[in-house]
């Protein structure tokens, strides 16, 4: 009769930390830092959120300050990318088509990248990190208003109100969506960038002045 000796013990799982990796961590930071203010946020705070050790957040970045700038990256990059395409002249492309292009995909980004977004539009400056971005928003302002007047320039759009204006009022438009926009809502982000796209353009539109009719008591003159 052969004999065996004692069967292997069978390895004990290791349970470990929860499975956040750095993408998780810097979506529960925006999440955190919206809700809380950044200012006001630890990174204790965030260890506490996530049930983690503030060793374990450190793992992953060096600071709070990296958190918040890859959350602005996140925010800016795409709609940068999105300004500099609809920026360069393309044959067959008019700058108004690519104006009316590009408020399409910012309505695409900031719904994809709402979070970041959200909080980049509340950054004040307050470090080398929140003015680089605010830096960066000066940089898409001046070229979508570049994009308008290569517009007006066309005859496309309407020559009485600066372009600088309606870049921040398009901007203004798009940015909105932050307060209210939700994805599980009653809009899709197609449905709100036709919104957005039909009410700018038709007010922009350009038009022939008319003179105003005159409101006069009494009815038609005799002749």
């Amino acid at each position: 009769m052969t004999t065996t000796g004692p069967a292997a013990p069978t390895p004990r799982r290791r349970r470990g930390r929860p499975g956040y990796d750095q993408p998780a961590i810097l979506r529960a930071a925006v999440e955190l830092f919206n809700r809380k203010g950044y200012d006001a946020t630890s990174v204790g705070d965030l260890a506490k959120e996530l049930g983690l050790t503030k060793p374990a957040i450190y793992h992953h970045v060096t600071s709070k300050e990296q958190l918040l700038g890859q959350a602005l990256d996140d925010a800016l990059d795409e709609l940068t990318a999105a300004v500099t395409e609809a920026s360069h002249e393309r044959a067959g492309t008019t700058a108004y088509e690519r104006l009316r292009a590009m408020v399409r995909r910012s309505v695409e980004v900031l719904v994809a990248h709402q979070p970041s977004v959200t909080l980049l539009l509340r950054v004040r400056g307050n470090s080398e990190v929140e003015l680089a971005a605010l830096e960066r928003r000066r940089w898409l302002d001046d070229r979508l208003a570049a994009l308008v007047a290569d517009a007006v320039a066309e005859g496309a759009l309407r020559d009485d109100v600066p372009p600088m204006l309606v870049g921040r009022l398009l901007f203004g438009m798009v940015n909105s969506l932050v307060e209210w926009y939700r994805p599980d809502g009653a809009y899709d982000p197609a449905t709100v960038a036709d919104a957005i796209i039909a009410i700018a353009f038709d007010g922009l539109a350009r038009y022939e002045r008319r003179p105003a009719r005159r409101s006069g008591g009494g009815g038609p003159q005799a002749s």
